[in-house]
C-alpha cells in the first residue's frame, strides 16, 4: 500500500520518541501490505480495531498513542488521518477525523 502523510508519522515520533518504533514498524509493515479490506488488515494486526468499512485504528507504543487510518483498497492507499495520545484520541470523533 501506499502510506500518505509518512512526514506526519516524522514529525509526531520527533516530539514522542518513544513513539518511533512502533510507528516505523506499522509504516513497513502497511508500506509491504497488499490489503483488500479492514478484517484482512485487523488480521495482520489483531490488536487493530475497526471503526468501519474504511478506518481503523491502531495502538502505538503499547497504547500510549493512537493511530488512524482511512484505507482505500481500491487504489492500495492508506491516509494518515490522526496520531496523537490517548488523551488527544479522547477528544476527536475518529469517524470524521481529518488531521492532516
Amino acid at each position: 500500500m501506499r502510506v500518505i502523510a509518512r512526514n506526519v508519522l516524522v514529525e509526531f515520533w520527533s516530539k514522542h520518541p518513544e513513539a518511533k518504533m512502533s510507528l516505523e514498524r506499522w509504516y513497513a509493515l502497511t508500506k509491504a501490505a497488499m490489503w483488500a479490506s479492514t478484517d484482512e488488515v485487523q488480521k495482520a494486526v489483531p490488536k487493530a480495531k475497526v471503526l468501519n468499512r474504511e478506518r481503523v485504528r491502531f495502538e502505538i507504543a503499547g497504547g500510549n498513542f493512537r493511530l488512524i487510518v482511512a484505507f482505500d483498497f481500491r487504489r492500495q492507499v492508506a491516509f494518515v488521518k490522526f496520531v496523537g495520545t490517548h488523551a488527544e484520541y479522547d477528544r476527536i470523533d475518529a469517524l470524521t477525523v481529518s488531521q492532516f
